[in-house]
């Protein structure tokens, strides 16, 4: 499929969204992603989840970088994280393509609604 000229400009600026959205909040960038995905660029929902992680990685790289040069992070203190999430990331990618794209929207939304619930309360 080729892509327009304005379906790359939408996918920049969703990717732009979320660059900064992960750079304020250190993640999140899936929250600005898929729904400009799905609704504005009109990806199916399978691909636009599948493009969003692939989108995610070096965004999280240089946020990372980012934080990392200016002294916000510990490496030692983030890297049982990182270890759980590569495991996470390895089964949830397995089990991606055996779920359906309603059942995908329904836990995107619980958990969009959990976080922003966790947020104003805790």
């Amino acid at each position: 499929m080729k892509e327009s000229c304005a379906q790359k400009i939408k996918y920049a600026a969703a990717g732009l969204l979320a660059g900064a959205a992960n750079g304020f909040f250190g993640a999140g960038g899936g929250i600005f992603i898929i729904p400009l995905y799905t609704r504005w660029a009109k990806l199916d929902e399978k691909r636009a989840y599948a493009s969003s992680v692939a989108a995610i990685l070096p965004i999280c790289a240089v946020s990372a970088a980012v934080y990392l040069l200016r002294g916000g992070v510990e490496p030692a203190e983030a890297l049982p994280y990182l270890l759980g999430g590569v495991i996470g990331g390895a089964v949830g990618g397995r089990m991606f393509k055996k779920i359906p794209p309603r059942l995908l929207r329904r836990a995107f939304a619980l958990l969009l609604i959990c976080g922003g619930v966790r947020s104003l309360i805790g």
